[in-house]
């Protein structure tokens, strides 16, 4: 949450500007967790988590702004508790680093699946 306002840069991967998986990759590293600079690699680490049980630390792939492309192209990581509105930490080339929530917007449109690395 510290990295909250950083700038969007496309393939960066440090607080002077960060893209959706590099940020993510940032984050992982600072807990010595190595997570790739993809959104599409991303969706395939961990293990698959339901929705419903997405808890703080999962990592939430969507499609790209196109939701009817069903492939990843953005990637978050979850701030919630199961159960609840689905929030998350991202960075968007619509703000930088922020906080979104996935129900009520045009990400659960977007949404594809949850994943959990730790």
């Amino acid at each position: 949450m510290s990295l909250r306002g950083a700038p969007y840069l496309y393939a960066g991967i440090t607080p002077e500007g960060f893209d959706c998986s590099g940020f993510i990759t940032h984050v992982f590293s600072r807990f010595k967790i190595a997570v790739p600079h993809s959104s599409a690699m991303q969706a395939e680490e961990g293990i698959y988590v339901e929705r419903d049980k997405a808890s703080p630390g999962d990592l939430v792939i969507f499609t790209g702004t196109d939701a009817d492309v069903r492939e990843p192209g953005h990637a978050g990581i979850v701030i919630s508790s199961p159960g609840n509105t689905i929030e998350f930490v991202h960075s968007s080339s619509n703000g930088g680093v922020k906080v979104s929530k996935v129900e009520g917007s045009r990400y659960d449109l977007r949404f594809l699946q949850v994943r959990r690395i730790l």
